[in-house]
């Protein structure tokens, strides 16, 4: 159901180290490693499900900046699905679906506000021919 969690942070360093520790006493440990981004997860499949960020609005990080949920969806169809019926029902565009070659060549995905305001994405990673 989903895909990853991102929380934003004001400080990416000062965040790193706080949860270098604290996920490693859980066995997770940090997957990847960028500038403004760093993901957690599975230290073997070195795969990331918790994400630390600046947030993307160059805003100071707060309860919900920088925080969304991504939901993965079985194929594109779903992407666009996920993202009309939002619009419908009054929630706000964040991002119309389309590929995220900045992720994978094959990442594609849309971002709403729901009624709150909370970011939500849906996320297929299937090449289109696969679905």
């Amino acid at each position: 159901m989903l895909s990853h969690v991102t929380v934003g942070v004001r400080d990416i360093a000062r965040a790193t180290a706080f949860y270098d520790q604290i996920l490693g006493s859980l066995g997770y440990a940090r997957t990847y490693t960028s500038d403004v981004f760093i993901g957690y997860g599975d230290p073997v499949a070195k795969t990331a499900m918790f994400w630390i960020c600046l947030p993307y609005n160059g805003q100071l990080a707060s309860t919900g900046n920088g925080t969304h949920i991504a939901f993965n969806a079985p194929n594109r169809a779903a992407v666009d699905a996920f993202y009309k019926l939002a619009l419908e029902l009054g929630g706000k565009d964040e991002g119309p679906p389309g590929l995220r070659l900045h992720y994978t060549p094959t990442y594609y995905a849309a971002y709403v506000r729901d009624l709150d305001g909370n970011k939500l994405q849906a996320v297929c990673r299937k090449s289109e021919s696969s679905g």
